[in-house]
């Protein structure tokens, strides 16, 4: 039987300070656990092939969708379903969780500078 570390959401978050640059803490199958520090203004962007699913650690997000707004607080998630345009941000400094499957491109087909490298572990 292999024996597990346990992962602290507060410890990882520690260890870097950049903004909407996802930082993969786990993988479970073909899906990555990805923890971010997000403030400001990400870019309009939609991933054709996967859903994403946000959820707040500490602070508040609110992600912009074409035909609305979705606010969260800590402790709530969001799925944005495949193929829906979308908009994170957040006023204030914001802890996420980012589930989403291997190789994912954080900025979709979109680009740009806020396009992350993919893969990174913390």
């Amino acid at each position: 039987m292999m024996i597990m570390k346990t992962i602290n959401f507060a410890e990882k978050f520690e260890k870097f300070s950049d903004y909407w640059t996802p930082k993969v803490i786990a993988e479970m199958n073909d899906y990555q656990f990805k923890l971010a520090k997000v403030k400001g203004e990400f870019v309009w962007h939609s991933h054709a092939e996967t859903d994403e699913t946000f959820i707040v650690i500490k602070g508040q997000l609110n992600i912009a969708l074409r035909d609305g707004e979705v606010s969260l607080s800590e402790g709530e998630m969001y799925i944005v379903p495949k193929g829906v345009e979308h908009k994170p941000y957040a006023q204030n400094e914001c802890e996420i969780l980012l589930i989403e499957p291997k190789n994912i491109v954080n900025t979709g087909e979109s680009g740009g500078e806020l396009t992350a490298q993919n893969d990174v572990w913390i």
